[in-house]
């Protein structure tokens, strides 16, 4: 997507054919800082201190660290190393695993001398995959929004409401959730999209940042404010991302989406799930087994912006005895989510559906 004029997308590959960029989104939305990424290591510390984030990106960043793993240790070992190492950064967002184990089996049957070039070339794969299956996304997700628009008075916007980031940001590009909203807008659809602010680490604010960047009409709101608007009959729909789906069709997203869709059934408001097939764990059954980040508590107790002078600044807003939880997700019944828009149709939030369009995955 473009940021001030220019294309970008969040992870890159340098013209040296050896180095990778991606945008640090620990400095969004007030600076726009690339970081350069050379190891293992590097790729290792983005996940973790999510200057990468977003089940999407995160895979394609951890794709990329096997490559630079496969440069500094080509040996079985190295490989085994590598995926422990990055596997260990993130334990929620499902995409990690589903890119560690799709570059390992393409690397365990090669030599070790060419195993730096396969992992490069497989890195690349799994990015453009990403953009073309959010792409695609989009198209699904937007006659959702036309369905929507088809029934507004001339100049009526559609209005969405959206919960964390599941932008081009958390993506290679396009986004998930967003992917369907940048199509309408360039469709000439009048739209409006209410932005939860998604705390702890107000992550609404990169997609706020980005919808401004591309035009779209757009209200930041505090995470609270959602379920009031639905009454007011301000929200048409809802449209969020996901970590983790599993086959049964419950969704594990940012914490607060949960809270979302209680509102949204309440209201009778559709409440729509946009993931790609890599996010599917076909492995659990059930939910309570699904591993919840708890991250640190620094995050919550702690708010960083900038200031009047322009510095950025963090400052601590809880008493300083208090003990503090830091739930980084929740889970989504299947039973309150309208529908999931993938790359290969909108369905039902079952586990029937999801086996029928992705039987080759599923296993």
């Amino acid at each position: 997507m473009k940021v001030d004029g220019r294309h970008y997308r969040s992870i890159w590959v340098n013209a040296d054919g050896v180095t990778v960029d991606v945008i640090d989104q620990t400095r969004l939305p007030h600076e726009f800082e690339i970081l350069n990424l050379t190891t293992l290591a590097d790729a290792c510390a983005a996940i973790r201190n999510m200057v990468v984030r977003g089940a999407p990106l995160i895979g394609a960043t951890a794709a990329y660290g096997i490559y630079f793993a496969m440069r500094e240790d080509p040996s079985d070992d190295g490989l085994e190393r590598a995926g422990g190492a990055l596997l260990a950064t993130r334990p929620t967002a499902v995409n990690l695993r589903w890119a560690l184990q799709r570059m390992q089996t393409l690397l365990e049957g090669a030599e070790p001398q060419d195993r730096a070039a396969r992992a490069f070339d497989a890195a690349g794969a799994i990015a453009e995959l990403d953009v073309e299956t959010n792409r695609q996304i989009g198209r699904n997700g937007l006659e959702l929004i036309r369905e929507i628009a088809a029934g507004k008075q001339p100049g009526e916007a559609v209005n969405i409401l959206t919960h964390c980031n599941a932008g081009w940001l958390a993506t290679v590009d396009w986004g998930t959730a967003t992917a369907p909203i940048y199509l309408a807008q360039d469709a000439g659809i009048e739209l409006h999209v209410w932005v939860d602010e998604t705390r702890p680490r107000n992550q609404g604010a990169l997609t706020a940042w980005e919808l401004g960047h591309h035009g779209v009409a757009h209200t930041y709101i505090v995470d609270n404010a959602g379920g009031h608007l639905m009454r007011e009959g301000r929200v048409d729909l809802c449209l969020v991302g996901s970590d983790r789906t599993l086959r049964s069709g419950d969704v594990c997203n940012k914490i607060g989406t949960y809270l979302k869709a209680l509102a949204a059934r309440d209201n009778d408001i559709p409440f729509y799930v946009c993931l790609p097939g890599s996010t599917i764990d076909w492995d659990i059954g059930d939910s309570a087994d699904i591993p919840i980040e708890q991250r640190d508590p620094e995050e919550i107790t702690g708010v960083t912006g900038r200031l009047t002078e322009g510095e950025r600044e963090t400052v601590t807003v809880t008493p300083p005895n208090s003990a503090v939880a830091n739930y980084a997700f929740d889970v989504t019944p299947a039973r309150l989510v309208s529908g999931l828009v993938t790359e290969r149709g909108i369905l039902v939030a079952s586990e029937k559906a999801l086996s029928q369009a992705f039987a080759d995955l599923a296993g």
